[in-house]
């Protein structure tokens, strides 16, 4: 098996080989014993000692022993001697001789003809692997170290030593003096010589790639060889000299001699080592998997998690205990020889102490040859085993989990509580495709039925997240399982929340009737189905009234309240759109409609519909209470379609506070920048599109917008949103004429369902711009008009000024100066602050047009510096050139670093690097917290920091000592 190859770090062996050959050939043999451990190259060593021999003038004797050798006396002497042993054949001399005698005859027969050859000349007696010989070979050879010191005969034997799981027979030295035998251990390859060996044969590879190759040959010069012999079939097929990177696996190695002598290792070890080897490499590979997620094909695509801590312990020496205890109990073996294997295989360098104390594969290649002997069901079989036991050892849920995902069906109830336990860990580290994999592998187990329709809620609602139509089966079929009402209600309900995102609200609502039929004599549970029907629905109240009666009272007197309670809240909803009624009407009604007692299958509907209104009243903390509220029921599921639905309201809440960087760091967001999700756009979308202009980063907003096709698109409030979206990008763009087609566009079709007053997609501002840079001022005027007409129905300081700003720009004039300038008034109360920043760059500009440039460049530097603050790239740039328009210089400040900040932004910071908390900032500068958390986001993004401790570091002592604060 073991491939011909170089020797290297061995000159030390051949110089002692060298000098006891001296002192054979002046009469004085000895026995030198080769001892390493397989792959090590004795082999190798004995072949370059018997050419040094023979090169002095001794006759070379060779013999070289395998395992089927063993049960054959004499195997060694017939090699040695060829036919001058037939000798051996011959029968006992005499009658009734003990086959102990005769052996001791012929070993002395044998020892004959070495001294008969000896006297010839001087020999070189050389026998490989002696440890696979038969027992009557060894102890001749025993008994010829003892008599061989007045020969001219050099014996050279190589013996494998390494420590196994099941302890090896005595050795050929034992019972033999020390003075009687040389012994010398073949050490494994340092890191310098194996280095040399790779750059021998590819002399063009990068020092990385040489690094790679010399972890994969783990010091052991057969390894190393083997790799590099598959490696350069690698180079006979491409013009490069080495891959880019060595595979993780081995079956992208040809012709594959890399893992030949891993089998040939682990088989010579025997069984027992063979198995704790492959039982490690389970081991390990669990937590291999869970940092590189993309290997298991279903969970590609996810970002790497951090490495699990698969082996708990307070200390390294703890730690590897558990893990020496645990590969014992997976392979059923002596744990102490276990621990004894795992230091010496560290030793020789097949296995690595890790940062965290635990013993490692020296590369994921090794582990993978290692566990290529065993089949896919063998596999899981250890998987399970691993996971039992890892359970045992107290491991993390995710730890286990990616075992039992990997591994066969355990048919105990913790398997599943783990595999929920991991999926809501992924689900919160954002890796939702790994959370969906663990709760597909759940559903392998036996669970009653209660709880596997709980499971396929949960993965359905995953699978609805990567695509609004994906998780449909799995929630058709927890509709499908047997439970009581409540079960299957809240199945339904589910289900249907799916298909009303996915843009089939009519299917959701025939849904939903067939069940309230279904449950007919339940008062109480079609109460909720039928508000769960008004609350997902798009339509008008009046349309939904007409086929939903609120029912008699039940038992308790209070039965309409709550569908009265979905009626009235839809009610709010579409008056504020239709703009007949003002936002703090609004609040009043969904303040009164919220505080009743409800269905906890309905909360989250109800409380989400008055969160979107809340955040339309610009009530942007009393929003994120009520969506807070709104999970609060779903808490006992993983995830749930309303849950997306929130998740959304939560990026629309951060754009108003024109916190960007909120907005595209949140998951769907950031998935949306990436690869469109499904056939239609989400709020997610539409405000990464926004966030993306807003910042500068229009090309990476076009590449978003043409993920999507509207024409095909649902017919939604999302949809239409994301078409207004797609007009601020071309206004950005330079594109008026295309942008005012789908400003236009879009307000068509929120008029089609009587949404007239647009508070997140203010499309005449935006079509009333286009107009005015396309030269058509009375078709502005009009649109400014009617928005001005609906804002102050409405009565929000952020949509009257913005309606005013318009105005303002399509009038003109001293009466538009004035217009602007009440915008500018009415925004700075108003949250957020991109309102505030047009509005003065609007007011600048007019004041431009009259020649008042003093006004105008402080109205434009204040824009500047609140530009600066959010991160808004785009209304920046307008000002500063409105700036070099108007006489001043284009802005030399720097941008970051300390002398970015702000007098705002640098006291503000200087506090918090004191340690005080943004609730102490806030009382103690008389701001609102809200202003403080600004301010600082602001000072992290120009001192090009992301945490708190960061500050003092980052500002000079200055910013935050005494004198700071006495200023």
């Amino acid at each position: 098996m073991p491939l011909a190859e170089p020797l290297s770090e061995r000159d030390d062996a051949l110089r002692l080989l060298a000098a006891q050959g001296e002192r054979a050939r002046a009469g004085a043999g000895r026995l030198v014993l080769l001892r390493g451990a397989t792959g090590t190259g004795r082999t190798a060593l004995l072949g370059a000692a018997a050419e040094q021999a023979a090169g002095q003038g001794m006759r070379v004797l060779r013999a070289r022993v395998t395992p089927e050798d063993g049960g054959a006396d004499w195997g060694v002497a017939r090699q040695l001697f060829g036919a001058d042993a037939d000798l051996l054949q011959e029968p006992p001399a005499a009658a009734g001789t003990s086959p102990a005698e005769h052996r001791r005859t012929q070993g002395a027969l044998l020892w004959r003809l070495l001294e008969t050859y000896a006297r010839r000349g001087p020999l070189f007696v050389a026998v490989d692997d002696v440890h696979a010989a038969d027992a009557a070979s060894r102890r001749w050879l025993t008994e010829a170290a003892r008599l061989v010191d007045g020969l001219p005969v050099l014996l050279v034997v190589t013996e494998r030593s390494q420590y196994d799981i099941d302890p090896a027979g005595h050795g050929l030295a034992h019972g033999l003096s020390p003075a009687l035998v040389h012994t010398h251990t073949l050490a494994p390859l340092s890191t310098g010589a194996a280095a040399d060996l790779v750059r021998a044969a590819f002399p063009d590879a990068e020092p990385g790639r040489v690094a790679d190759c010399v972890r994969a040959g783990a010091g052991n010069p057969l390894l190393l060889r083997a790799l590099l012999h598959d490696l350069s079939s690698w180079t006979a097929s491409s013009s490069e000299s080495l891959p880019a990177a060595l595979p993780d696996t081995c079956a992208a190695l040809y012709p594959g001699a890399y893992p030949d002598v891993v089998s040939w290792w682990l088989a010579g070890a025997g069984g027992a080592t063979a198995r704790v080897a492959r039982c490690l490499a389970v081991l390990e590979s669990g937590e291999a998997d869970r940092a590189a997620p993309a290997r298991t094909p279903e969970l590609a695509g996810d970002g790497a998690g951090p490495r699990r801590d698969w082996c708990p312990g307070y200390c390294p020496d703890e730690r590897r205990a558990t893990q020496a205890r645990t590969v014992a109990r997976m392979a059923q073996a002596d744990p102490d020889r276990v621990t004894g294997w795992l230091t010496a295989m560290t030793r020789l360098g097949l296995l690595r102490r890790d940062t965290d104390g635990l013993h490692r594969y020296a590369h994921p290649l090794l582990r993978d040859a290692v566990l290529s002997g065993w089949t896919s069901g063998r596999r899981r079989e250890a998987h399970r085993a691993a996971a039992e036991e890892l359970m045992r050892e107290g491991a993390p849920a995710g730890s286990v989990a990616w075992h039992l995902y990997h591994g066969a069906a355990v048919a105990e109830p913790w398997a599943v509580d783990v595999l929920l336990d991991a999926a809501a860990e992924e689900v919160r580290a954002d890796r939702p495709r790994c959370a969906a994999a663990f709760l597909r592998r759940a559903l392998d187990e036996p669970m009653e039925p209660v709880r596997r329709a709980t499971v396929l809620i949960q993965l359905g609602s995953l699978e609805c997240a990567a695509h609004p139509s994906g998780g449909l089966p799995r929630l058709a079929q927890a509709v499908r399982l047997p439970g009581d009402s409540r079960d299957r209600l809240r199945a339904t309900v589910a289900l249907a929340t799916a298909l009303a995102r996915s843009g089939d609200v009519t299917e959701a609502r025939r849904m939903l009737r067939e069940e309230e039929q279904r449950l007919a004599g339940r008062p109480a549970a079609v109460r909720t189905l039928r508000a769960v029907t008004v609350l997902l629905s798009d339509a008008t109240p009046h349309a939904v009234r007409a086929g939903q009666e609120p029912p008699p009272p039940g038992p308790d007197g209070d039965g309409p309240d709550l569908l009265d309670a979905a009626h009235r809240m839809l009610a709010v909803r579409h008056g504020a759109t239709a703009g007949r009624i003002s936002a703090r009407e609004a609040m009043e009604r969904i303040r009164v409609l919220s505080e009743g007692p409800a269905d906890p299958v309905a909360v989250p509907f109800l409380y989400g519909m008055a969160a979107l209104v809340a955040h339309w009243a610009d009530e942007l903390d009393e929003a994120e209470r009520l969506v807070r509220r709104a999970l609060d029921p779903l808490a006992s599921f993983l995830l749930h379609p309303m849950h997306h639905i929130l998740t959304d309201m939560r990026v629309d809440v951060a754009a108003a506070r024109a916190d960007w960087d909120a907005v595209l760091a949140e998951p769907h967001a950031r998935t949306a920048r990436i690869r469109s999700s499904g056939p239609g756009p989400t709020s997610a979308h539409t405000q990464a599109v926004i966030a993306l202009v807003e910042t500068g980063r229009r090309e990476e907003a076009a590449r978003l917008v043409d993920g999507f096709d509207l024409p095909t698109a649902p017919d939604s409030w999302r949809t239409h949103r994301f078409l207004y979206a797609r007009a601020v990008l071309r206004a950005a763009s330079g594109q008026p004429d295309q942008a005012l087609e789908d400003f236009l566009e879009c307000g068509r079709r929120q008029a089609s369902r009587e949404a007239h007053l647009s508070v997140l997609s203010p499309w005449r501002v935006g079509a009333a711009e286009c107009l005015l840079a396309l030269g058509r001022p009375h078709e502005a005027l009009a649109l400014a008009e009617e928005e001005t007409r609906l804002a102050e129905v409405w009565g929000t300081a952020r949509v009257r000024g913005r309606a005013l700003r318009t105005l303002g720009e399509a009038t003109g004039g001293r009466r538009g100066l004035r217009l602007t300038a009440g915008a500018v008034g009415l925004l700075r109360a108003a949250p957020g602050g991109a309102e505030l920043i047009a509005a003065l760059i609007a007011h600048g500009r007019l004041l431009l047009a009259f020649r008042e440039r003093s006004q105008a460049r402080e109205a434009l530097h204040e824009a500047v510096e609140h530009a600066e603050r959010l991160g808004a790239v785009r209304l920046r740039r307008v000002a500063e050139d409105l700036l070099h328009e108007g006489g001043a210089r284009r802005p030399g400040a720097p941008r970051t670093g300390p002398r970015a900040l702000t007098d705002s932004e640098r006291r503000i910071a200087g506090l918090a690097a004191e340690g005080r908390t943004n609730a102490e900032i806030a009382a103690a500068l008389h701001l609102a917290r809200r202003t403080v958390e600004t301010h600082l986001t602001a000072a992290y993004r120009k001192l090009g920091i992301t945490r708190r401790t960061e500050l003092p570091a980052a500002l000079p002592p200055a910013s935050y000592g005494p004198a700071a604060r006495a200023g």
